[in-house]
């Protein structure tokens, strides 16, 4: 990067002076700057932009160029001089500091621009006005140190001419965070904080009010860009977003001004926090006055917090609310009598002239500087075609044709520089002068021996190097007016201590600054700021702070779902899913529940799902236990009958005992099914599936053994030879032994089920979410559907012998009620499948439960409630003539027997039996 201009410049000048051959020096130009000056035995340099910026010249190639005026009266920066001439004044009356020895001064306009900065510098090292590099060309008092230049820009190309010479600078309001490096600046230091703790600052003050949208704007220079730098870091490394980066020019640019406000008036961001000079910042915010936008809230830095420049009352309206940091404000005791005892009439001080014209409004009667003046204002301001011009500095509009006559009172005017209520820089200024009048004190002191140059010498106060002064100033150390003690650390910085500023608007419409806390940059972590909120008011007079977000917080049960290519700021809030909870706001991701836990309808706690079986106390669980129970009786009472009434001919007919043992074992199918309700534990698991096979495997064994017996009778009726007619049915015993055989072999299998794969109880937490389902697991499938397949075998092959014997002769009719009970069994139990699948939780379990107790009821009522019919109330059928079927009858209503066709005479048609009415 090429050197700044002003440094190219030095070297010319240096190269020019030091390699000429000729023995003497050849003057490349005069500087034209305005100060003030007084002798003394060790000079002091002071530097302020007393005026705001340099006349505009259009300079051409065909003149010689020259140093150029200033204009724009700064009265705030003249208050700043005075107060340096005030200090130096007290310190020479003062017999405990330097006594016997007179502090003199030579103060210059800086301009508020670098180039008058480097020309004033250069004057006060060659000690004329015809500056000549690397000499001191001036005889007299010794310089001692340079005070200014006034600005973060400004002291910045100052002190790289001045470290060069290791020549001391110490400055009041130059805070930028660059000039703590002693590399680039070795010989600064400065009486006002580093900006690296007022960014810190600002920053825990955006985070202390939740602000999380901010938007940031800069001046053009080193102390804008520095300071928002730090500051942005700051806020972004605690999720703060910046929302727009805006940067002030140094040369006024409507066009520039224009796109900055427009950024503003877009912006969603409530909050800007601006890093600028009062001068600087004035072009923006008469912008935004005359677009009239409301509803900001403005973070101000301490070079603009208590500026009258910029909280003008025409503002209030705007900048009320503004809240930022200042540093800490003294009550300097003297300074005004002292501010208002001027006399222009006797000074012959350029500037004191001039503040004199400015502050009454007014000229001088002499003809030259009347004329000066005038033509000054005339060239500088009023040919302008830009309004706007005139409205970003702070002057008097032309001077009226009232003439001065310097007995004006000062104390009747109100104005910047007689205003001493809020003297912060100024106390800066204050303390500056008194940090090197106690440096040179102690050298003064200082006693040989005990010296801290070589052998413990001293140096003379009237002759001595800048480097040896550097020394007694960076181990400098005093009380200042307001007790604390001023020390600088090895960056030549010292403690940060501000106030926070808020900007209340009066009932005259005026700007008061209001302390509403304070900021210590050595207190511990977590300390260092104490605000008091309730003492805020807030733009358009609001008590509660403003809200600056880019989206809305999300609420407990939702995420952030930061957006593409936006600022993480910028987000939409997604719900949880199920199962998922956030109980924080601002949650970047959803938690989720443990396993027996499920989320609430809000997504913010976790609840534990609810546990699931068919119970004892449910409502359908009494209703199948009461069906389960009304069935067994029904079983039961039909065994009783059958009991009782076992010397009738119908009972003998049936086999008793087969009956009995098919009774029993629905007797078991109804009471299994009770072993389904209630949670499921080992036992139960264990027991339900294979109770239920093996009564079932019961029931049909007994069936099967009669369906046998049946189509062999069936078959013999059919005969047509008289061998055929002649093949026995199978005995009662053969039918039990068939019975017996079918109903171990199927208890085989469920033992070997359960010994080797045994069903055990499980929590199911995936078929519905917000429930755990208490089921059995069954261990192994190919068990269960070995067992059950077993069942639906035996069913299948009973139907099949059933429906062959459905064709005996028209009226036995036994078979057919056996193979309409298959059908309803099957009937049941395929429905069963798909109604079983579409189920969950209890009612599964439910719906297998009314398949149990169907298939039960069908078997019940087709087998056994036509012969009961005859057994109680048709007595007078049941007859052994009846049941051998001798007699004939048209009477259909007997109730098939598989005995009936035990008829005494082989050789006639097997008939059953028929009664007459």
């Amino acid at each position: 990067m090429d050197p700044p201009i002003y440094l190219r410049f030095l070297v010319y000048l240096t190269i020019s002076v030091a390699v000429s051959g000729k023995p003497t020096c050849k003057l490349k130009g005069k500087f034209n700057l305005n100060s003030f000056k007084m002798p003394g035995d060790v000079m002091v340099g002071g530097m302020f932009p007393i005026h705001h910026r340099v006349v505009s010249y259009n300079a051409s190639a065909g003149t010689a160029p020259q140093s150029l005026g200033c204009e724009g009266f700064n009265f705030r920066a003249f208050r700043w001089a005075r107060t340096m001439i005030y200090a130096i004044n007290e310190i020479n009356q003062n017999d405990l500091i330097l006594p016997n020895i007179k502090l003199g001064y030579t103060i210059y306009d800086s301009c508020f621009t670098i180039a008058k900065a480097v020309e004033g510098t250069l004057t006060y090292l060659t000690g004329q006005d015809e500056a000549v590099p690397n000499y001191r060309c001036g005889s007299g008092a010794p310089l001692a140190v340079l005070i200014g230049a006034g600005g973060s820009a400004l002291s910045i190309a100052t002190a790289r001419i001045l470290g060069l010479y290791y020549f001391p600078q110490v400055d009041y309001s130059a805070s930028c965070s660059v000039l703590s490096d002693k590399f680039q600046f070795p010989s600064f230091i400065r009486t006002i904080p580093s900006d690296t703790f007022q960014s810190r600052a600002m920053a825990k003050l955006v985070m202390h009010f939740g602000w999380t949208w901010v938007g940031t704007i800069a001046s053009d220079d080193d102390y804008g860009k520095y300071g928002i730098k730090s500051f942005k870091e700051e806020v972004e490394n605690a999720g703060v977003c910046i929302s727009f980066s805006e940067t002030i020019p140094k040369v006024y640019a409507r066009e520039k001004i224009v796109r900055i406000v427009d950024t503003i008036e877009k912006s969603t961001a409530k909050i800007i926090a601006i890093f600028s000079a009062d001068i600087d910042l004035s072009s923006l915010i008469e912008e935004v006055m005359q677009r009239n936008i409301s509803g900001r809230t403005w973070i101000a830095s301490e070079a603009w917090i208590n500026s009258a420049l910029i909280s003008k009352p025409e503002y209030s309206s705007l900048l009320g609310g503004t809240i930022g940091f200042a540093i800490q404000r003294a009550d300097i005791r003297g300074l005004r009598n002292h501010l208002i005892q001027l006399d222009p009439r006797n000074s012959g001080e350029k500037l004191i002239t001039e503040f004199w014209e400015r502050a009454f409004d007014c000229m001088w009667p002499e003809q030259g500087v009347a004329v000066s003046r005038m033509l000054d204002y005339k060239t500088a301001e009023y040919n302008r075609t830009d309004a706007d011009i005139k409205n970003r500095i702070h002057i008097i509009s032309p001077l009226s044709q009232r003439f001065c006559t310097g007995t004006e009172n000062l104390d009747e005017i109100d104005n910047t520089y007689t205003d001493v209520s809020q003297l912060r820089l100024t106390y800066s200024v204050y303390k500056s002068v008194y940090t090197v009048a106690h440096a040179l004190h102690n050298m003064y002191t200082c006693k040989t021996g005990e010296g801290p140059f070589a052998n413990g010498s001293c140096t003379n106060l009237k002759d001595f190097q800048p480097w040896q002064l550097m020394y007694y100033l960076k181990n400098v150390r005093f009380k200042s007016l307001l007790g604390e003690e001023i020390y600088f650390d090895v960056n030549g910085d010292i403690d940060a201590m501000y106030d926070i500023i808020n900007w209340q608007k009066t009932s005259n419409g005026y700007i008061s600054y209001k302390v509403i806390g304070n900021y210590n940059g050595t207190a511990p972590p977590g300390q260092e700021m104490i605000i008091h909120n309730d003492s805020i008011i807030w733009n358009d007079d609001q008590i509660t702070p403003p809200f600056s977000v880019c989206s809305e917080g999300c609420q407990p049960g939702t995420r952030k779902g930061i957006r593409q290519g936006e600022p993480v700021c910028c987000f939409d809030c997604i719900p949880c899913a199920d199962g998922e909870i956030t109980n924080e706001t601002d949650s970047r991701e959803c938690i989720q529940c443990p396993e027996d836990y499920w989320s609430n309808a809000n997504r913010d706690e976790c609840l534990h799902k609810v546990v699931e079986f068919l119970g004892y106390d449910d409502a359908l669980g009494i209703t199948l236990i009461a069906l389960s129970i009304f069935g067994a009786c029904i079983a039961a009472a039909i065994a009783i009958v059958y009991m009782v009434r076992s010397d009738t001919a119908l009972v003998k007919a049936n086999d008793l005992g087969l009956s009995l043992v098919l009774l029993f074992s629905l007797v078991i199918c109804f009471l299994s099914s009770i072993v389904f309700i209630g949670q499921p534990v080992a036992w139960s698991c264990m027991t339900r599936q294979v109770l239920l096979a093996v009564s079932f495997a019961s029931c049909l064994s007994c069936l099967l053994s009669k369906a046998v017996n049946l189509m062999f009778k069936a078959r013999a009726a059919k005969a047509k030879s008289p061998e055929g007619r002649e093949k026995k049915s199978l005995r009662p015993c053969q039918q039990r032994l068939i019975a017996l055989i079918i109903v171990l072999c199927h208890a085989c299998l469920c033992i070997a089920w359960l010994l080797i794969f045994p069903p055990y109880p499980v929590k199911n937490t995936l078929s519905q979410n917000i429930k755990i389902i208490m089921e059995c697991n069954e261990g192994s499938v190919v068990f269960l559907c070995c067992v059950l397949g077993y069942d639906a075998l035996l069913a299948g092959i009973c139907f099949i012998f059933a429906f062959i014997a459905r064709k005996l002769p028209d009226n036995f009719n036994e078979a057919k009620f056996m193979t309409f009970s298959l059908l309803v069994f099957f009937i049941v139990w395929i429905s069963f499948v798909p109604a079983y699948l579409s189920t969950r939780g209890k009612y599964m379990v439910a719906v297998e439960m009314f398949a149990i107790l169907a298939s039960s009821f069908g078997l019940l009522a087709c087998l056994f409630v036509p012969k009961c019919y005859i057994i109680l109330l048709k007595p007078e059928r049941n007859t052994e003539e009846l049941v051998k079927g001798n007699t004939d009858t048209s009477d259909k209503s007997a109730p098939p027997t598989s005995q009936s066709l035990t008829c005494s005479g082989i050789s006639t048609a097997c008939s059953t039996v028929t009664l007459n009415e």
